[in-house]
Order: structure tokens, then sequence, then C-alpha cells
């Protein structure tokens, strides 16, 4: 009865547990539990800092707030990828300077106090940072202070909160910027060279030796009677551990197929450029934006190209447009590309032209002709109009109403007619972004330049041909059966070529010349060894097949990855000591460097002014140049090994320069300090272990 209680008991409470888990999942949504699992694993982690665990969540609203930074001081919302990863850099180095350098700096004691920043940002020693920016220059280009106070007034009377942000953000960069000025100090003022390190330093550098030498090469051919047994790699690996620390990396090796138009491809797109050739040819100007729209692979373009800026495109473009420039031009190829180019336009217009603009939004728009007789009548500056009415409230503007100098590419959309408009005549331009009153008050020189239609066809590959490479791409894949023997068998059988990568980062987006590779990357460090992929598509125009040869975890490298590493240098320091011995024993009694060389079947070598100091730029094995720098004065010294061979040599002179001064060891020492504090942030990561996982997300 007893045991029939205890199992009745336990039965009970294991029935409550389930009955209390079927319950909980019934009144909490399904997918707030995965949320939930989701913020408390680490594989959601963008990465950790010193202990701190960073979420996706937390990291993408800094990113957010860099981005919007980004578009207050570009005044553009738009981004290339090169930006957007700068975005996200300066987003990841304000965590580290947060959660890591601040805090290392404050706990060696170091202080930015209020009255600090007070004299740094708005007193009488402003900070590089704000004396730098443009936003708080004058007419002359210089800085202003009368400019940086109106503007701190400003941040009060934003209701976009823009120049407040701007204003929060020069404040924090002053504060940190301060903190890395402080804690690198602790360590450039540390770093003294006392009177007899700098003698000593300078005796070094002036220090040569002349040497007569016999070299005795290792060869190539491995010494089989050298053994290195796996006990000598294992105390040398425990020895040298911390040279084995690695990143997380995968070795992978892939067969690529690319997506190429066949010759009927070709022909095709050819042919109906031909079709168009007439039609194209007969289109004016005011339907020329609709028909290469329709019909062509580059819509038509408002700008005027220079001269030779159309060889970016084609080089016979360029020539006839600028050569020749009447009627349509014949068909130009360029590799898979077909071209017919016509003049639309003429005219002398500037590289760039410096613009004054108000920006009316809304109900302001009605006010845009009675502000342009105002400035007409000279009652009012364009600069006092544009601090009333204008909606601009980019804190980048130099004198409000100023855009600054303007060219066909660097150009708010809608406002391309400023590039021809006559100089301080006041016009309206309607934009997406509203009513612009505009003035263009300089312009470069202007110069002939042409406006082009260009008809575009470049062959692509048809349906046919996509399925062709996808079913070669597919039959690897097949007979592989995702595993690593199937895909050596069928790149043996296809003659293919598999590309081997090795310790492949989780960073990496590019293989070979193919950029976007990402889905590689991430498939690469979610499989398991061993493991084959399936069709992996990279731009559409790839099909990729990836075996995943090896693992390489993050930490330290296993004895067993670094084994044939090890052992070769091992072997390496015993064939040295081989060759040293048998060296010396075939030269024992020998008083001439000749003799020596006829007895090992070398010859004597000379080398003049060699200095220790120098090891890496004289062009020899610095195992002895090391040795040679101290060697005594007409003495034959004992054969040394180093990295190649077996060295006998002789110190025929010592000599002593003054070449290197005292300034020169004083900018050697400074370079070193400078160093040392470049490795500051890199070594202080090191340490705290710092995670870097955003390759996972982005």
């Amino acid at each position: 009865m007893a045991v029939l209680e205890k199992i009745r008991v336990k039965l009970g409470v294991f029935i409550t547990i389930v009955i209390a888990l079927a319950l909980l999942s019934f009144i909490i949504d399904p997918t707030t539990l995965q949320a939930v699992s989701n913020s408390m694993s680490s594989k959601y982690d963008v990465g950790e800092i010193d202990g701190k665990d960073i979420s996706y969540q937390d990291f993408e609203k800094d990113v957010e707030y860099f981005t919007t930074l980004s578009e207050i001081t570009t005044g553009s919302s738009a981004q290339n990828e090169q930006q957007i990863e700068a975005i996200r850099n300066a987003a990841w180095q304000s965590l580290i300077d947060k959660y890591l350098v601040l805090k290392n700096a404050k706990a060696a004691g170091l202080v930015v106090g209020e009255s600090e920043m007070v004299e740094l940002t708005t007193g009488d020693m402003v900070s590089p940072v704000i004396a730098q920016d443009p936003v708080f220059f004058d007419e002359t280009g210089s800085f202003s202070k009368d400019r940086l106070i109106q503007f701190v007034q400003n941040t009060h009377n934003d209701p976009s909160g823009n120049i407040k942000m701007y204003w929060d953000y020069l404040q924090n960069s002053i504060y940190t910027q301060q903190y890395y000025a402080k804690y690198g100090s602790l360590f450039s003022q540390s770093n003294l060279t006392n009177p007899l390190m700098l003698a000593k330093e300078i005796d070094w550098n002036n220090n040569t030796v002349d040497v007569e030498f016999v070299m005795v090469p290792f060869g190539y051919a491995t010494d089989t009677t050298i053994t290195v047994s796996d006990s000598e790699i294992r105390e040398y690996y425990k020895a040298h551990k911390e040279q084995y620390r690695q990143q997380a990396s995968r070795d992978i090796e892939y067969v690529v197929f690319e997506v190429v138009p066949s010759e009927e491809d070709i022909t095709a797109a050819n042919q109906q450029v031909l079709d168009l050739y007439d039609e194209f040819a007969a289109t004016d100007k005011a339907d020329m934006k609709s028909f290469l729209l329709r019909n062509s692979d580059r819509p038509y373009s408002e700008y005027y190209y220079g001269s030779g800026e159309l060889n970016t495109v084609s080089k016979d473009v360029n020539d006839f447009v600028f050569n020749d420039g009447k009627g349509a031009s014949k068909v130009f190829t360029k590799g898979n590309t077909f071209y017919v180019a016509k003049v639309m336009d003429s005219r002398m217009v500037p590289d760039s032209v410096f613009v004054k603009h108000i920006l009316l939004q809304g109900e302001q728009e009605a006010l845009a002709d009675s502000l342009v007789g105002v400035l007409n009548s000279g009652k009012e500056t364009f600069a006092n109009v544009a601090a009333l009415y204008s909606a601009d409230q980019n804190p980048n503007v130099a004198e409000r109403g100023d855009i600054g100098w303007m060219t066909q590419t660097y150009m708010i959309p809608g406002m391309e007619s400023v590039m021809t408009a006559s100089l301080n005549k006041i016009m309206v331009i309607d934009t997406q972004y509203g009513k612009h009153i505009v003035k263009v008050t300089d312009r470069t020189e202007p110069r002939l330049k042409k406006q082009v239609a260009i008809l575009e066809k470049t062959a692509l590959a048809s349906k046919e041909t996509f399925n062709k490479y996808y079913s070669q791409a597919n039959e690897v894949a097949a007979k592989a059966a995702g595993k690593y023997e199937g895909f050596r068998q069928a790149v043996e059988e296809g003659g293919l070529y598999a590309h081997p990568v090795n310790r492949m980062l989780e960073s990496n987006d590019r293989l070979g010349a193919i950029d976007d590779t990402k889905e590689v990357t991430r498939w690469a460090f979610g499989a398991k060894k061993g493991k084959v992929s399936d069709i992996i598509t990279v731009n559409n125009n790839y099909f990729f097949v990836v075996a995943l040869k090896d693992i390489h975890k993050e930490g330290y490298a296993t004895v067993e990855e670094v084994a044939s590493g090890i052992r070769n240098i091992i072997y390496r320091q015993k064939l040295g000591e081989k060759k040293v011995a048998e060296v010396s024993e075939k030269i024992k009694g020998l008083t001439d460097m000749q003799t020596i060389a006829d007895t090992l079947k070398s010859s004597v070598s000379t080398k003049e002014n060699i200095a220790f100091a120098s090891l890496a730029s004289q062009g020899l094995d610095p195992k002895f140049i090391g040795a040679a720098s101290v060697g005594e004065t007409g003495k034959i010294a004992a054969p040394v090994a180093g990295n190649i061979g077996v060295y006998v040599y002789k110190v025929t002179g010592h000599d002593t320069g003054s070449f290197f001064t005292e300034d020169d060891a004083k900018a050697n020492d400074a370079r070193k300090t400078q160093y040392s504090l470049q490795m500051l942030v890199p070594v202080m990561m090191q340490d705290a272990d710092v995670k870097d996982n955003r390759a996972r997300f982005y």
C-alpha cells in the first residue's frame, strides 16, 4: 500500500504539471512563448561585451538612432550598402565605448565632470568635435561661437527634435572622447625612456658589423631520421597555447554554376535592338522617356554628359556623341550588351552651382509668390527670410537658406533645373518635398555637355538556359545525397572543380569574385561536419553546392587542428640542431673561411653594415643577423642554425656611426607609444572576451 501511495502522489504531481502547462499554452499565445524563448537565448544576441548580452532588438534601436543621425547630417534618407555598414559599425562602437572603454576608464579613477563638459561645449576650450564641424562655420569657413550659441538656443524651438538629437550626439561624442584621451594618457605618459635606455637605443642603431659567411642550406628533402612524437607536439602546444586562439570558422568546398546567356540568347537580344532601331531613331524628346521605359534596359536620363563621361557606358557611344552626334548611332556591342545612342540636347552646363533655397511646406506654400516679391524688392535678405519661413531644419546647413554646392549627381530630386539657371535669379521650384524658393549665387565655368538617349539591351539567360545550369547543379546535389563522399564522387565524375575555402569566417560574404554569398556562409555555420547542401542560389546568377569539410570552434584551436604546424616547427628546430652538429664536425680545427667553404662545398659571401636594429630590411636571416651583431671581431664563430640553413661566419669589422640621432630615437619611441595606444581597445576587447555576432544577422 505504501508503494501505491508513493506512485499516486508522484503521478499526481506529474499530472498537475501537465495540466498547468496545457492551461498556460491555452492562455498565452504560442508566438509569445516563442518570443520569450528567443529573448532568453544567446542565439538571438548580436554580441556580448564584458558579460553584457546585446540583443538584436536593442542593437537595432541603436542602428535606428545612428541612421536618423546620418539622415540629419547628410540631408538624405538614401544609403548605399557601404553607408549602412558604416552605421552598424558606429552603433557597435558606441556599445563598446559604453560597456567597456568608459567602464574601464572610470574604474581607473578617471572623471569627466559637468564643468569640464560646459567648457568643452560652450565655454572657452571648445572641443575639436565642435570646432571642426561645418555646422558652426561662418561665411569665411571659420568656427563661429555665435553660430554655436544660436544652434544651442534653437534646440528648444525645433518641433522635429532633430537639432536636439544632433546636439546630444555631439555632447556624448565629446564626453567619450575625453575619456579616451585621459585613459590613453595614462599609458602614453607612463611609457618613459630614461637617459640610459635612450643612449642604449642610439648605440644599438649606430653599431654595424661587416661579416664573411658560409651558408649551408637545409634543402627541401625531408630528413626521415628526424621524428617528432605526439608528446612533443602536446608539450609545445601547452607552452605556446596563447598563440593558437582562433575565431569560429569553417572549411568548405563548393562547386558553382554561373548562369550565362547562350549564343541563342545573345542573338535574340541583338535582334530586339535591330527591330526597335527605326522607331528609336524617329522618337523625339517628348516621347523618348516613355519609349525607353517600355523598350530599354536603361531609362531616359536628364543628365548632361561631358566629354569622356560616357566611356563608362561604352567608348564607342562616347566617341559617337562627341565626334559625330547626328541622328541615331549604329548598334554598338560591349560584351553581351547592345547600344544605340542619340543626342537629344546640347548646352553649356557648369559642373556645379551654389544654391540658396527656402523650403515651404503645407500652408506655407501659399506664401511663395509674396516671398519672392519681398526678396526681389531687396527689403529682406535671403538668410533672414529663410530663418523665418524655411521648413528645412537640417543642422548641417552652414547658413539658413544655403544648400551649398550642388552637382548633377548631388542634387535634391526635382531641382535639376538649377544647373542651367541664371545667376542670382529668384525662382520657385516644385518638388516632392514642397515649394522651394531658389537662387543660384555661384557656379563653375560652363562647358559643352550633351543629353543623350541610349537604347540598351543586355542578353539575358532564357528560361531554357537557366534550367540547363540548374539541372547541372541539381545533378551534383542529388549524387552527393548530403554526404561529403558523395560530393567528391560527383565532382570527379562530372570533371568539375571544387573550390576549397579554409578558415571561412561567419562574416564572410564573398567567395572568389562572387559577392553576396552570405547564404552560403549561413548554411556552413548551421550545418554539421561532412554534410552537403542543396542548391543555394546567389543573385539569381549562381548555383552553389557546398560541402562542409571541417568546423573550427571559437577559442583555442585543438591540438589536432594545429598538430601539423607544430610538427613542422619542431622538425625545423631538430633539423637545425642536426645540421649544426654535422657542420661543426666537418669544420673542426679549420681556421680559414675559404677552406671551410671548400669543405662544405659552398662559397664565402660578404656583407657590410649589418645592423641588428633593422632585422627585416636587410634580406638576411634574422637569426644570423642577431648572432653576427654580437660576434667577436676576427674570430670564426660556432655554426648557427637560421631559418633556411646553417651559417659559419667571421666578423671582420665593427663600425660605430652617428647617423641614428637622439631625435630618431625619440621618434621611434613615439611610434611605439602610438602603436600601443592603437592596440589599447583591441587588447581590452580580448581581455573582456567580446563576442561580435553581427554576421549572423546582417
